[in-house]
């Protein structure tokens, strides 16, 4: 509530809570402020007087507000002075404030002076090892095609028993070095044994039997051309007396009746006819015995089928001979055991793998993208490292280059007719061999992880 003879402008800038000083006076003095309420309080005085009517509440009432009044103005005063005061002490540390920012900026532009040289020379010799570092891996890599796609390869011989049986002896271990020649295992020889003697028994009862032949068809040799001669003998003299029979018939026959009797012609007619069936009978003895070739050939056919029985024999006892050999597995190679899975007591049927042995031939095999095969030539000098020996320095070089993909070789390979088609960088198998660098007492697995380095140039 605004106090009378008084005017406020609301829009000026001192204005506090709502209010402002009047208008034609800019900041009065406290005393100023107290005496116009003295002259305010008396007004009302005066008009408390003039009004007799007013009641008592009413005159209370107006005495509340004037000391809420004069309250006011005194609590509005010293926030002011308050406030001028902050404002002057604000002014202040502003300008101290920006002159100490002033100094600090004139020190940061003298110290970036100072600085700005090393910090060139910094960024001088920064550039210098960059540019010196992409040029030395410029120079080491250029003509040089290294991956590590690559793995150590070598010959695996797979270790199995040609002949059934159980295992008595176990004469190797795993990991061990062996040469080739040395027993890594034994089966039981027994039944092998048995097989052997009696083979070895067909084989003497086959023997026998071919002498015995031989001189049966050295006897054929001789008996059958007597046969032969023997039965042109007896035809000649069936043919004789054939001739005498008939003579005597024929004389018979020509006699008057009363020169001869009827009994002497039938006898004489009888035996010219015996005579002819013996002459028929030589003859067929004679066809019978010309053969005579031909049955010593046959006596010697005879032999033949009893050697071919021998040699079946033999055969027989050769394969339990072999048997007896295979019972003992030896080892076909240079190499170390591997995988082995056999001990003594098992029992195990032919061509049942039980071990392997990895030779001493080591080799690498690269997998290099189709786009690094430019250049690349079979005989170029390669450098080899080794991740589980990073100290060897191995020295090798290329043999062979696949000719095929390793996806072309793959158990179920890409078909790129059918479905859509995505273009994957295919990867060329190179076999390296090592040449020098390895030693003994360091085993070189196979299937570890290298890095070789082909050298183009």
């Amino acid at each position: 509530m605004r106090r009378a003879g008084a005017r406020y402008d609301d829009s000026h800038p001192d204005a506090v809570d709502g209010r402002r000083r009047p208008s034609d006076e800019g900041a009065r003095p406290n005393r100023d402020r107290s005496a116009r309420d003295d002259d305010d309080r008396s007004a009302a005085d005066r008009r408390d007087d003039e009004r007799p009517h007013r009641s008592r509440d009413e005159q209370d009432r107006r005495d509340q507000r004037s000391d809420a009044g004069r309250d006011r103005g005194r609590s509005e005063d010293a926030d002011k002075r308050e406030a001028k005061k902050k404002s002057d002490a604000d002014k202040g540390d502003d300008e101290k404030e920006d002159k100490k920012k002033s100094d600090d900026d004139e020190d940061d532009q003298r110290a970036r002076k100072k600085r700005r040289p090393l910090v060139i020379g910094i960024a001088a010799v920064v550039l210098l090892l960059l540019a010196g570092g992409g040029l030395y891996y410029w120079l080491s890599t250029r003509g040089k095609i290294s991956t590590d796609d690559a793995y150590t390869d070598g010959n695996i011989v797979n270790v199995a028993p040609q002949v059934a049986g159980q295992v008595i002896a176990l004469d190797v271990t795993d990991n061990q070095f062996v040469h080739k020649g040395d027993p890594l295992f034994r089966i039981d020889p027994r039944q092998f044994v048995f097989s052997r003697e009696q083979a070895q028994g067909q084989l003497d009862a086959s023997n026998a039997q071919i002498a015995s032949q031989k001189l049966g068809v050295e006897i054929a040799k001789k008996n059958f051309p007597a046969s032969l001669q023997l039965a042109q003998a007896n035809l000649d003299s069936a043919k004789a007396n054939l001739a005498l029979q008939q003579a005597n018939y024929d004389r018979q026959k020509s006699l008057p009746k009363l020169a001869t009797t009827q009994q002497e012609v039938d006898t004489t007619a009888s035996n010219y006819q015996q005579a002819k069936a013996q002459v028929e009978q030589a003859q067929a003895r004679l066809v019978q015995a010309m053969p005579v070739q031909q049955n010593i050939g046959q006596s010697e056919q005879q032999v033949d089928q009893l050697k071919g029985q021998a040699e079946q024999a033999k055969a027989q006892v050769d394969q339990a001979n072999l048997n007896i050999e295979w019972s003992v597995v030896r080892a076909s190679q240079d190499g170390w055991v591997t995988k082995r899975n056999v001990n003594a007591g098992d029992y195990l049927t032919a061509g049942q793998q039980v071990m392997s042995l990895v030779t001493t031939d080591v080799w690498v095999t690269a997998n290099y993208k189709e786009t690094e095969l430019d250049g690349m030539r079979p005989g170029q000098r390669v450098k080899v490292t080794i991740d589980a020996y990073p100290d060897l320095d191995l020295q090798g070089h290329v043999e062979s280059i696949q000719r095929g993909s390793g996806s072309k070789f793959s158990a179920f390979p890409a078909e790129n007719a059918t479905g859509n088609f995505i273009k994957i960088v295919q990867r060329v198998p190179v076999k390296i061999v090592i040449d020098s660098g390895l030693r003994k007492d360091e085993p070189l697995p196979l299937g570890v992880s290298v890095e070789p380095t082909v050298l183009l140039k």
